[in-house]
């Protein structure tokens, strides 16, 4: 009797929790390392590149994977604590496979690469790439419906040398129910090469987001690499506050240019930020906080708060001014926060529950006494008033705490004790890896 060794296709796998023996999460799986082989011998998978929640990526070799199934990984519980690097000879396959142009041995037709198939030996640990997903006709938005098929790895040629203009179609799609950060991290680990076919592959709003949470080096390339009516979109995309400290980041002549191909109305916004000092209330804050006016009612504030697109510090209180409602404002009358919205009537006018007796913050606040406002008030942001009284923004705790950690935040880990489960040598990294 033949024996029917598992078959698991690689999509399914991305984002896919990683167990311990005993039922504790170790993290999640975000890509898989392949040893491509010389000629049409199937790449043996090395292993998986796990983020734990102190969201360090790890190396878990194949040979520590006793089971994937049913939508999780489950391992042997050794796990290795160092950081994952990838060597010169291993491929990540989400990254680096998926969406490659190959082409069919038999007939030399060039495909697109949807999909990679995994098994496992039998009677062993060892796991190897045997199937490829393909998309016959060229990639695209217009060429969407073409055949697919799935073959043996050697009935394709292509994957050994490093493709220019690889799309990111696919790799998109596995990574698309992430959240920015996350995504983020993703593309911090890719080649310089695949992380600007991605970027370029994003919608303006998605990069914005995800450019937001990448580290300065991060942006300055991604950036550097979009067209300059592109990248102007990106940064109106962007929240002013993120967009000003990006901009700062560029040579004076590359800010201009790209600052006079913004609209006007967003390029002051952020020519404004720039003016103040970086760590004073006027360089933290965003100049797009909920501004109402003294006769609109709870109702009316209520349904700006439930706009998905606010963050949850901007969203947890309104500002009342009197006209223009943008800022810098009219006079500013004080604050209402979420819960006070929920405890009043719809019909009642937001002026005559706002905070009055809570101080603004001048723009010039440097940067510990902007800490030491939102500790002492309990708030997750503070109003920004000029000497006239106009509001000119809010400065969130989000921004602070991004001003507050040490400037590689974003690249080092945040916690550096071990997740829950991972103890003894897993912890201090006693355990070989199998990467020898």
């Amino acid at each position: 009797m033949a024996v029917v060794t598992p078959r698991v296709f690689v999509s399914h796998l991305s984002g896919i929790a990683v167990f311990d023996p005993h039922g504790d999460q170790v993290g999640r799986l975000r890509d898989l390392v392949a040893l491509l082989r010389v000629g049409a011998r199937p790449p043996r998978l090395l292993g998986l590149v796990v983020e734990v929640i102190s969201r360090r990526r790890i190396f878990l070799p194949m040979t520590r994977v006793t089971g994937v199934e049913s939508g999780q990984v489950i391992t042997t519980g050794v796990v290795n604590m160092r950081r994952f690097e990838q060597r010169a000879s291993e491929t990540l396959v989400f990254g680096e496979l998926l969406d490659r142009r190959v082409r069919l041995v038999e007939t030399g037709e060039e495909v697109t690469v949807l999909d990679i198939g995994i098994t496992q030996l039998p009677a062993r640990r060892d796991w190897e790439i045997d199937k490829v997903f393909v998309r016959r006709g060229k990639g695209g938005p217009l060429r969407r419906k073409g055949e697919t098929v799935t073959v043996e790895w050697s009935a394709v040629t292509g994957f050994s040398r490093e493709e220019h203009g690889q799309g990111a179609e696919n790799l998109l799609a596995t990574f698309e129910q992430l959240r920015p950060a996350d995504l983020a991290g993703v593309l911090h680990h890719l080649s310089p090469k695949r992380r600007a076919e991605v970027a370029a592959a994003l919608d303006d709003d998605r990069l914005a987001d995800v450019l937001e949470e990448l580290p300065d080096d991060d942006q300055v390339e991604i950036i550097g690499k979009l067209k300059d009516e592109r990248a102007a979109d990106v940064l109106e995309a962007m929240d002013p506050d993120d967009a000003a400290d990006l901009l700062s980041e560029l040579p004076e002549e590359e800010k201009e240019r790209l600052l006079t191909l913004m609209r006007p109305e967003e390029a002051a916004d952020v020519r404004r930020l720039m003016a103040y000092e970086e760590r004073t209330a006027g360089g933290l804050m965003t100049t797009e906080p909920i501004v109402l006016r003294p006769d609109a009612t709870v109702a009316d504030a209520l349904a700006r708060v439930r706009d998905p697109d606010l963050s949850p510090a901007l969203a947890a209180q309104v500002y009342v001014c009197r006209p223009p409602d943008e800022t810098p404002t009219g006079k500013y009358l004080g604050l209402v926060h979420f819960q006070r919205l929920l405890r009043d009537p719809p019909f009642t006018l937001v002026s005559s529950i706002a905070d009055t007796d809570l101080p603004a913050l001048p723009p010039d606040t440097p940067l510990p006494e902007v800490t030491s406002y939102l500790a002492a008030y309990n708030m997750v942001a503070a109003p920004v008033v000029d000497e006239s009284g106009a509001l000119l923004g809010a400065v969130t705790v989000d921004d602070v705490l991004d001003h507050l950690l040490p400037e590689d935040w974003r690249e080092a880990e945040l916690h550096r004790a071990p997740p829950a489960g991972l103890t003894g040598a897993r912890a201090h990294g006693e355990a070989g890896d199998g990467r020898r």
